[in-house]
């Protein structure tokens, strides 16, 4: 009895710090964790920039010159022996950083901010002085879920605000990273919160606008992308666009898989150390910077390209295939650095060849080629993470121009599809599921941590205008409050639930992947039959 009124009073507490906190301490609470974020990434993506001008310089420096060249690859190796040791001192900052993330907000990870940090901000500025085809959106989000982690560790806060605070610090490492506030709110509850409550929407819309008017004050206000996108695809030319949409769906899944494949392969390398098979990305970068350096580092140059109009199909389609590749052996190694940007770049040449054979075969107007471009990078990015909306919202915000949000949609939801018919998983879950085979990772002891989760009632859900004693709820699972209104109530049995209701429920840390799936299918989808697997 006097263990469950110590658990009641702990959950009262609980509550009442919850509910006392106004609509203004959610904002001062964003504002705060997007400054922090918000000037992780900054510096991140202040020393890439820095680190890439470096690269070629380098690449113009040792051109033609046998003894630069040696030197260059040798010191490439040396970049690499360094990367190799960061990423064995600190393993979460292998790779983008997204599935870590992930892996964290499920339970399944628990990351040490300050390590991560330090490693990935070095890591992943030596891999792209290195010339790492990489890109640092993933590691931004990273850095900033880890920044919003270690003030919520400073400030003392529960499990329940530090993943408040991973989602701020996500959203805000992205906004940063390509001066798009609202993609990175999008991300943040399409891909890492997963749960669109509106309490956690205003702190992380704050965090994610804080760090974009950081970024914006210290990179300028012009998009990352510059095209001329003023003109929208008339409707005679949707065919063409659902077309293009189904390609980049299959380029899409052909890509994931790949891209899994790869670290299976370095994985199959039990002759090289973990730590010495990022030697081989960067000697291949060495003999790219002799050979073809456009496809070094995350793809500026490339860009650069289709935005300068010098379209010629048999060099995009090369440059292409020899950018998927060499991306494939980067980022398979493990090296810190994401694959946001790279794919991007990918998606864009897509877009460019197929608007050629479009213009060329089909007599299509070339005004058009931009719009092929830039749907076809929305098109490739649902297709391989499997989020259309921050897709949509992604790549309006990187061109400026909402003109082709209709057609950016249709792209999107036909890409989406068709990757989804093709089994592909998405590219972060399959990276997750990665990370946690490799690592042995189990999910927390159940009774380590307890936290509370909200969910926002839909009409016609599982639960709704159900009283809870009617109500099959999962094992190891408690109702404590339910907000209706302004009003916010203890919930006794007979209480009924409505939709729009708002309704805490207490959970294990370690079940919240298995229970937020169950939780959101109960109080968000339509109503279906609801069998607790755990006592099956």
């Amino acid at each position: 009895m006097k263990m469950n009124d110590v658990m009641a009073k702990n959950i009262k507490t609980r509550l009442h710090n919850k509910k006392g906190r106004s609509q203004i301490e959610f904002i001062i609470e964003g504002f705060l964790i997007g400054i922090v974020a918000g000037l992780v990434a900054i510096i991140y993506r202040l020393l890439l920039t820095k680190a890439e001008k470096f690269l070629f310089f380098a690449v113009d420096y040792i051109h033609g010159d046998v003894v630069k060249i040696i030197l260059w690859m040798l010191f490439l190796t040396v970049l690499a022996i360094i990367v190799g040791k960061l990423v064995k001192w600190e393993p979460m900052i292998s790779g983008s950083g997204i599935p870590q993330v992930s892996g964290e907000m499920k339970g399944y990870l628990s990351q040490n901010p300050v390590k991560v940090i330090i490693a990935k901000i070095i890591g992943g500025t030596l891999s792209i002085v290195g010339g790492l085809s990489l890109g640092r959106e993933g590691p931004s989000i990273q850095l900033g879920a880890m920044a919003g982690k270690k003030l919520a560790q400073v400030q003392k806060k529960g499990k329940t605000k530090e993943k408040t605070y991973i989602s701020c610090g996500a959203g805000a490492g992205l906004a940063a990273a390509f001066n798009a506030p609202l993609a990175g709110v999008m991300f943040t509850l399409e891909e890492i919160h997963k749960n669109f409550d509106g309490r956690v929407i205003v702190s992380v819309m704050t965090a994610a606008v804080t760090a974009d008017f950081l970024a914006k004050s210290v990179f300028g206000l012009s998009t990352v992308f510059q095209y001329n996108s003023s003109t929208p695809i008339p409707l005679t030319l949707y065919g063409l666009v659902i077309i293009l949409g189904i390609i980049v769906g299959v380029s899409g899944a052909f890509y994931n898989k790949f891209m899994v494949k790869g670290q299976k392969l370095y994985a199959k390398l039990k002759m090289i150390k973990p730590e010495y098979r990022i030697i081989i990305p960067f000697l291949t970068a060495g003999v790219f910077a002799l050979v073809y350096p456009k496809v070094l580092a995350g793809g500026s140059v490339m860009v650069d390209i289709l935005v300068k109009n010098n379209f010629v199909l048999s060099t995009l389609l090369t440059m292409l295939i020899i950018k998927f590749l060499y991306s494939v052996i980067c980022f398979g190694s493990g090296a810190p650095g994401g694959i946001f940007y790279p794919l991007l770049v990918l998606g864009s040449f897509i877009g460019a060849s197929f608007g050629i054979v479009c213009i060329s075969s089909l007599g299509v107007n070339d005004i058009f080629m931009d719009k092929f471009i830039i749907l076809a990078m929305a098109g490739f990015f649902a297709a391989t993470v499997r989020a259309p909306i921050t897709g949509i919202i992604l790549i309006a915000e990187m061109t400026g121009s909402l003109e082709h949000m209709i057609s950016i949609s249709l792209v999107s939801v036909v890409a989406y599809v068709v990757a989804y018919l093709c089994k592909s998983e998405p590219i972060y879950s399959s990276l997750l599921e990665g990370i946690l085979e490799k690592q042995g990772t189990k999910l927390a002891d159940p009774s380590d941590e307890t936290m509370l989760i909200t969910y926002n009632v839909t009409f016609d859900s599982e639960v709704d205008n159900k009283k809870l004693n009617e109500i099959e709820w999962p094992h190891n699972c408690l109702v404590v409050a339910i907000e209706r209104g302004h009003h916010e109530f203890i919930p006794r049995g007979y209480n009924r639930i409505k939709a729009g209701d708002f309704i805490t429920v207490l959970i294990n840390e370690g079940e919240m992947d298995y229970m937020n799936e169950i939780l959101t299918e109960m109080c968000c989808d339509k109503k279906k039959k609801y069998i607790d697997n755990k006592n099956t």
